[in-house]
Parts: C-alpha cells; structure tokens; sequence
C-alpha cells in the first residue's frame, strides 16, 4: 500500500460513481454551472465595481494582453493538477482538451481520496487569490475588468473540480475511497 495511490484496483473494491465529461448530459450540466456561476460573479463585479473609465483604458495592448493570461491559465490550472498528482505520485499524466473541458489525470493507477482532494483543489486555491486581490488593487479600470474577468472564468473552469470535491467530501468520506483519474472521467471506488 502506498500513501498517495494504488497502482492497482485492490480486491473488495467496486465502482460507486463515474463523472464523465465526455457524456453530453454531465458536459452540458458542468458547462452550464460554470456558466452561470461566471455569469453570476461577472455581474456582481460590473454591479460592485466603479468601472468609470472603462473605455477610456481600453486598448489593444491590455486587451492582447488578458486574451494571453486567459489562455495562460488554462494551462497552468491543468499544470497545476498535474504538479499536485506528481509530487504525491511520481506517475505518468495525461493532459487533453474535449469539446466541453480541458483536463489533467492520472490513468495509470488509483489515488486515494485525500490525493484526489489535494489535486482538485490546488488550482482553486492557488488562482484565486493571484485573481481576486488586483480586482480590488488595481486603478485602471479596464485593467481591473479584465482580473474580474478572470476571476469569474477562473470560478466558473472549477466547476468540475469542485463538483468533485463536494462529492468525495459529502458522499464518500471514507478515507479509503479511491479515484481513478482519466482527465476527462474520474471513477471512484469504495470497498464493498
């Protein structure tokens, strides 16, 4: 038995969950809830937020420039899944994109409960803050949209992620739960 992980399915586990975002029906539910939690938190910072002066910041220049760090953080949020499972790991990954979701897994074997939790939550907790705090620094208006922005994509792409976690918190909280982690489909397994 390792700490992190099983290389192997142990006997007396069966399968009790799958979350797949290659089915439509959890690809629409997730996308929508990321959506409208993006959606939520967009206007509650437009509503919040002074923007006066929005367009008069606006320029190419800082819009090039949140185009790149929205593009930027969809890596490093999947790099981030990826530095979690490896350091606990030292297993192989899989990274990808599908039509609804980009992903980072761990296919060859099956984590336990708190590995998977570590690995969900590292990009949440790492960017929330990095975006949040210029929304409320920054003083061009544009500049600080644009960090709102992010933030709300930010909240919204983890969605999946904290689906999850609020699973393997809420409904399987046996600590000898494990999850087996394609990147687009996780499995969870508990002992029968």
């Amino acid at each position: 038995m390792h700490e992190w992980y099983e290389p192997s399915l142990p006997s007396g586990y069966a399968p009790v969950r799958v979350i797949d975002v290659k089915n439509k029906r959890t690809a629409l539910l997730l996308n929508f809830a990321a959506l409208g939690v993006m959606v939520l938190f967009g206007v509650l910072g437009v509503i919040l937020l002074p923007l006066r002066g929005f367009w008069a910041a606006f320029d190419f220049f800082h819009y090039g420039i949140f185009l790149a760090a929205l593009l930027l953080y969809i890596v490093l949020h999947e790099l981030l899944h990826g530095l979690a499972y490896f350091l606990m790991t030292r297993q192989r990954l899989t990274f990808g994109l599908t039509l609804s979701a980009a992903f980072c897994g761990v296919p060859n074997i099956y984590v336990y409960r708190k590995t998977a939790l570590i690995a969900l939550l590292t990009p949440f907790a790492v960017f929330l803050p990095i975006f949040a705090a210029p929304v409320f620094l920054l003083q061009n208006p544009f500049d600080r949209f644009a960090c709102l922005c992010l933030l709300a994509m930010h909240l919204g792409g983890c969605v999946g992620d904290l689906y999850d976690t609020l699973l393997l918190l809420l409904c399987h909280r046996d600590k000898t739960v494990l999850m087996r982690d394609t990147g687009p489909a996780q499995m969870i397994y508990q002992m029968q």
